[in-house]
């Protein structure tokens, strides 16, 4: 029998590629994507790649689109759906916060809980979750993307640790800057902000995702390879030259000082105002 995944967030990015991608490796695809104009296109995709996919409205806050999935028997979860809120942590609005949460944090924990549930019934089953670099580092604008990110380590954490005495497995993928458009899209957020915002501490007209970005390739063979069982690994950082660098940048924070460097702009900072949108890691 064909082994079954459900991966949400599969109408762009990431998801997308990996549901194509599992499908032409015979897995069974359920696809869920957060708006119907996104089936046909996958639909679509899957059609000129030859493969067929099981495409299903799957909005992770919606608990109506949750409660379908709640009865499904899959070998594998993959928890992919995100969205990123941009701008500085004294800048960003309720509101944005606050769906930061509910898309990152809230909604995917409602869906696994009844899949892992399921899971556990059967004594067999993995959960994946799609974190980030962002999880275990927090860089300028990106404070509360980050903040949804380590929400999902703890969690991935406490979940593998509980869910071992039922057989069930859980691991991360940590992508890093990668051209999905994702990060150029959190530092557009702001344009979503109430117009009558004037008093922001920074011009986020000038300002730019800090990284130069990767091609996809190497976050979707290592997601095929920890789904299928490949890739053993708890914790998946890509590109995996930048693991050394996530290391430093954790062990920095037990000897940084906090009243360093007061009064100049953190190197970050400006290399955002520097740094063009969507520059390819080759230039």
């Amino acid at each position: 029998m064909n082994r079954t995944v459900l991966i949400t967030g599969a109408g762009s990015g990431f998801g997308r590629e990996i549901a194509l991608r599992l499908a032409a490796r015979q897995w069974a695809v359920i696809a869920g994507v957060q708006i119907p104009s996104q089936i046909f296109a996958l639909h679509a995709d899957a059609e000129r790649r030859g493969v067929r996919l099981q495409v299903e409205k799957l909005d992770v806050t919606n608990a109506a689109d949750r409660d379908r999935f709640s009865e499904v028997d899959v070998d594998v979860l993959l928890n992919n759906a995100g969205i990123g809120e941009g701008g500085s942590m004294v800048d960003i609005p309720e509101a944005a916060l606050r769906r930061q949460f509910e898309v990152n944090v809230t909604g995917p924990v409602m869906l696994t809980q009844a899949i892992a549930r399921r899971m556990v019934a059967r004594r067999a089953g993995k959960i994946v979750f799609m974190s980030s670099c962002a999880g275990l580092t927090s860089d300028p604008f990106t404070g509360a993307y980050s903040a949804s990110k380590h929400a999902i380590e703890a969690i991935a954490e406490a979940l593998g640790k509980e869910l071992q005495e039922f057989s069930v497995a859980v691991a991360t993928i940590n992508p890093g800057p990668f051209l999905t458009g994702f990060n150029d899209r959190i530092f557009d957020s702001w344009k979503n902000w109430p117009t009558e915002r004037e008093d922001t501490l920074f011009d986020y007209e000038r300002i730019a995702y800090p990284y130069k970005q990767f091609d996809i390739e190497p976050v979707v063979e290592t997601t095929v390879g920890v789904i299928e069982g490949t890739i053993d690994s708890y914790r998946n950082v890509e590109p995996k030259q930048n693991a050394a660098m996530q290391r430093q940048q954790m062990d920095a924070a037990w000897t940084r000082k906090s009243s360093e460097n007061l009064g100049r702009r953190f190197a970050m900072v400006q290399t955002a105002y520097d740094m063009q949108p969507a520059t390819p890691a080759d230039e």
